[in-house]
C-alpha cells in the first residue's frame, strides 16, 4: 500500500467525528490509537459468521475460530521477526507480559541479585520489578537519563556487574519519544550474564522490530497502540528463556494433565495462556497487523516525524514553552510544559477546539522526578495525523497560553 494520507484517513470511521463543533484532531496515539475499518470488520465478521471457543473443539466453527486465532499468533511473529509463532505468548498487553516474565523469573533470584532498568520506564516496567525487590530481596537499580532525554549509556554500562541478573529496558519512551539502542544494550546485558527484556509498546508502532537481530530474551508489545483492539498483546521469548519461566496463571488450557497429587503443563506457548483467551481481540490484532504491514512503513515514519517537527516549530515561538525530550533518535512524541500553566488545564482548553492530547505523568513518575516536574502535556502523532492538525495543535496551545497567562 502506498502512503496516501487521504486514503488512510478514510479507513478510520471515527476521524469524521466532531468535538465541540470542530473536526476531531486526535493526537493521543501514544495512549491508544484509533481503529481502521479492517479491524472493526474482522472482529464483527468473526462474531457474525464463525465464533466458538478455541482449541480442542471438534465442530467446524471451533476449528475455524482456532485457525483464525492461531493465524493471528503467526502474524505477531512476522511483525516482530520471531523465528516461530510458538515463541509468541498472547497476553492482555505489555503490562501483563512484563508481569508474566517477572513472576516467572522470581524463582531464579536470591537476595542481593540486581535488576537494572532506566529512569525512563513506564510503570509497567517498574512495578513488577519492585515486587521482586519487596518479596525476594532483589536490588532494583535505575540507569540515569541525560537532560536531552537520551539514556546515559556510559552510566548504564558501569552499573552492570556479576550481580545483574535481569535487565529490562524500554525500546521507545512513551513520554520522551527516545529510541534506545536495544541491540547494543542486549549485547552488554548478555555479556554480564543477565536476562534481557525489552518493552516494545511504542517501538512496534513507529519503527521496524526484529527480535532475532536484537537478540533479547523477551520482547513485550500491546495491540491497542498498533491500531488494534484493547485487551490483547503479546510476549516474544526465546525457547530457552520461556522454558525458564514458571507459569503465571493456572487453570484450563495451560495444563496437560491434572491429578489430585500433581499437575503437568502444556507445551509453550499455551502453558502461559490459562483460561479462555481474548479470541476476538487476537483476531482483531491480526487484522491490525495485516493493515499496518501493508503500509509503506518508511513513508509512515517520515510522515509522523514531519507532523512532529511541524508542530514543534510552531510551539517553540510560544512564550513559556519547554520541550521535554530532544534526543537525536526519537519518535513522534511531543511532551511539553508551559510556564505557569498546568498540563491538565492545557488539555481541557485544547479539547474545546477539538484537539485531543494527553496530560499527566504518563505512568512515568521516576522520569518526572528526574526532570523536577509534576506532569506534562503530550501530543503524539500517528499515521493518520496531518500537518493541518499540527497547525491546529499550535493554534490551540496559543489560545491556552493567552487564557492561562
Amino acid at each position: 500500500m502506498t502512503f496516501n494520507i487521504d486514503e488512510i484517513r478514510a479507513q478510520f470511521p471515527i476521524l469524521s467525528r466532531e468535538i465541540n463543533g470542530y473536526p476531531l484532531a486526535y493526537l493521543d496515539n501514544a495512549a491508544s490509537a484509533q481503529k481502521p475499518r479492517a479491524v472493526i470488520d474482522a472482529m464483527s465478521r468473526q462474531m457474525e459468521t464463525s465464533f466458538a471457543n478455541v482449541h480442542r473443539g471438534l465442530h467446524s466453527m471451533a476449528n475455524e475460530t482456532t485457525a483464525a486465532f492461531e493465524g493471528a499468533r503467526g502474524k505477531v511473529a512476522a511483525l516482530l521477526g520471531a523465528p516461530s509463532s510458538e515463541q509468541i505468548v498472547f497476553t492482555r498487553g505489555t503490562t501483563e507480559a512484563l508481569n508474566l516474565v517477572a513472576y516467572g523469573l522470581a524463582h531464579t533470584l536470591k537476595p542481593g541479585d540486581e535488576i537494572l532498568i532506566t529512569q525512563m520506564e513506564h510503570h509497567s516496567n517498574i512495578v513488577p520489578w519492585h515486587f521482586l525487590r519487596e518479596r525476594y530481596g532483589a536490588v532494583l537499580k535505575f540507569a540515569p537519563v541525560l537532560d536531552n532525554g537520551t539514556l546515559d549509556l556510559d552510566a548504564f554500562k558501569s552499573m552492570l556487574s556479576a550481580k545483574t541478573k535481569i535487565v529490562s529496558v524500554v525500546h521507545m519512551s512513551n513520554m520522551l519519544g527516545t529510541l534506545n539502542p536495544v541491540t547494543e544494550i542486549t549485547k552488554w546485558a548478555k555479556a554480564a550474564g543477565a536476562t534481557m527484556i525489552v518493552d516494545g509498546t511504542q517501538a512496534v508502532v513507529h519503527s521496524r522490530v526484529n527480535v532475532a537481530e536484537i537478540g533479547c530474551d523477551f520482547y513485550a508489545m500491546t495491540g491497542h497502540k498498533l491500531y488494534g483492539p484493547t485487551g490483547i498483546g503479546a510476549l516474544y521469548g526465546k525457547p530457552a528463556a520461556l522454558e525458564r519461566l514458571q507459569p503465571f496463571n493456572g487453570g484450563g488450557e495451560m495444563i496437560e494433565d491434572v491429578y489430585e497429587d500433581r499437575v503437568t503443563y502444556a507445551d509453550i506457548p499455551h502453558r502461559f495462556e490459562a483460561g479462555t483467551p481474548p479470541i476476538l481481540e487476537a483476531i482483531g490484532l491480526g487484522a491490525a497487523i495485516d493493515w499496518f504491514m501493508a503500509l509503506d512503513r518508511d513513508m509512515a515514519w517520515q510522515h509522523e516525524m514531519a507532523c512532529y517537527y511541524h508542530a514543534l516549530d510552531g510551539l517553540r515561538d510560544i512564550d513559556g514553552f519547554k520541550l521535554i525530550g530532544d534526543a537525536p533518535q526519537k519518535g513522534a512524541v511531543l511532551s511539553f510544559t508551559l510556564k505557569g500553566a498546568h498540563p491538565h488545564d492545557i488539555a481541557q482548553i485544547l479539547d474545546k477546539y477539538g484537539v485531543a492530547i494527553r496530560a499527566g505523568q504518563h505512568c512515568t513518575q521516576p522520569l518526572m522526578a528526574r526532570y523536577d516536574i509534576h506532569s506534562t502535556a503530550r501530543a503524539s502523532f500517528g499515521v493518520y495525523n496531518t500537518l493541518g492538525e499540527a497547525d491546529r495543535l499550535v493554534a490551540a496551545v496559543k489560545k491556552a497560553r493567552l487564557f492561562l497567562s
